[in-house]
């Protein structure tokens, strides 16, 4: 294997014997294979990728596709059934909640047997050991048995082992999730500390601004195999369109997607297509300086219709003209319109900002969290206007929507990147990141 890989899978496999009935083991080993009395289930099949030193793979897909299989048999917990697998360094791992741990053990007990298991003498440990404690904020309960933590405790003491090593391969399977949001931010501050100090990360989350923002590549698994090897972005984008599509739709999309065929046509493929028109439908008269008609996304990407249908998403200023070209620290509307096909029962409606990054800025819910709309009907048109502050710094942005039945698995329509505007400078900036939060001018002042 290349010095400048950490992980290299190739052709893997795991394929579980499934039996219906518990004689039927025993028969299947008192025929010694001469009759077959299980069923083959394939946990990953096939799959091949490399991940260089110093990356951040984020790895997605639905509940049960493989992910967690994968990664046990990168961290050798787990034997594949054909393939091979390389790795370089030392492997820390964070699979699941409280793995690895003796529930009798102490908190201290367990510390110094996972760093056992990574290879760790008791010297090294004794070294980092107030440190693994002091991030882990577990305090006194150090020296309890594992048994009376809390979930949030033992997923806080865990990671603290197994990133304070500092190792050159760190797995995390969606363990984080567990956390609360303090403890999260300093997670994910470790990990791009990790990562900057040239430790490979293999990450598995549900969460798409986490792969977006951490992550150098994605890859997309499905039924045990590898669908898609990716950029962050279009990584999300395939996911979430497919778990929206219709489940009769899924099979065809993935086909789509092994083919390696794009997420959206960038060039128009016919005057009919659905994004061709919703962008014509979007289209606006220019009004003055403030509305800019070759601003539009190459991204725009319309989820099936599910009984509904947004036909436009524009941003109105205060008169009600559209614009594209916004002005900072201004009050705009983001107006949303449609119509439904079938009815709909306990609705509710969203628009989202995203960065060029993909990574969501802000949204708004209508109505809010908790509460829907109680249903519609089909034939009826909507048109919803969410209000906002324009407190973003200057830049370009994306806009995107959709209409949500909670009484169905799937949106009865989104559309992703539909509209984008760009975010003019005023002047010299003395905030930066996205948003301009400040109220007044910093105050120096300098004593002797």
């Amino acid at each position: 294997m290349s010095s400048e890989l950490a992980i290299r899978v190739a052709n893997l496999s795991k394929c579980y014997q499934i039996y219906d009935k518990p004689r039927d083991r025993l028969m299947q080993m008192l025929m010694r294979g001469h009759k077959q009395y299980f069923r083959e289930f394939w946990a990953v099949r096939d799959v091949s990728f490399e991940i260089k030193k110093g990356e951040t793979v984020g790895i997605v897909g639905r509940n049960g596709s493989g992910k967690s299989t994968l990664l046990q048999m990168i961290c050798g917990t787990l034997n594949q059934t054909s393939g091979s697998i390389e790795t370089q360094g030392r492997i820390a791992a964070l699979l699941e909640l409280g793995s690895g741990f003796n529930p009798e053990f102490t908190g201290r007990e367990n510390v110094y047997l996972n760093a056992a298991v990574l290879g760790l003498d008791r010297h090294e440990v004794d070294e980092c050991f107030s440190e693994i404690v002091k991030f882990s904020e577990i305090g006194d309960f150090i020296d309890q048995p594992t048994k009376t933590y809390s979930s949030g405790m033992l997923v806080r003491l865990a990671f603290s082992v197994q990133a304070m090593i500092e190792p050159d391969i760190l797995i995390v399977d969606e363990a984080l999730a567990v956390g609360d949001e303090k403890f999260q931010r300093k997670c994910f501050s470790r990990l791009e500390e990790l990562k900057n100090r040239g430790t490979s990360i293999l990450f598995v989350s549900h969460s798409e601004t986490q792969i977006i923002e951490l992550c150098d590549h994605a890859l997309l698994i499905d039924h045990g195999e590898l669908i898609m090897n990716a950029s962050p972005l279009q990584i999300v984008r395939s996911y979430q369109r497919l778990i929206y599509a219709p489940e009769a739709e899924q099979a065809a999309l993935l086909e789509k997607y092994k083919r390696n065929d794009p997420l959206y046509d960038s060039a128009p493929s016919s005057p009919t297509s659905p994004t061709d028109s919703f962008q014509e439908a979007s289209k606006e008269t220019a009004v003055l300086n403030h509305y800019d008609p070759n601003l539009t996304p190459e991204t725009t990407t319309i989820y099936p219709e599910q009984g509904a249908r947004i036909k436009r998403i524009a941003i109105h200023d205060c008169n009600g003209d559209a614009v594209n070209i916004l002005e900072p620290m201004k009050k705009y509307r983001i107006v949303s319109e449609g119509d439904f096909s079938e009815d709909l029962e306990r609705l509710f409606f969203g628009i989202h900002i995203r960065s060029i990054s993909g990574a969501v800025i802000s949204g708004q819910r209508h109505p809010e969290d908790g509460k829907y709309i109680d249903r519609s009907q089909a034939g009826k048109r909507f048109r919803v206007e969410f209000s906002f502050n324009m407190n973003l710094l200057p830049g370009t942005y994306f806009v995107g929507g959709g209409v949500w039945s909670e009484n169905s698995a799937s949106c009865a329509h989104r559309i992703l990147d539909a509209i984008m505007f760009r975010v003019q400078s005023s002047g010299p900036q003395n905030a930066f990141g996205y948003c301009n939060l400040t109220a007044s001018p910093a105050v120096l002042s300098i004593e002797e």
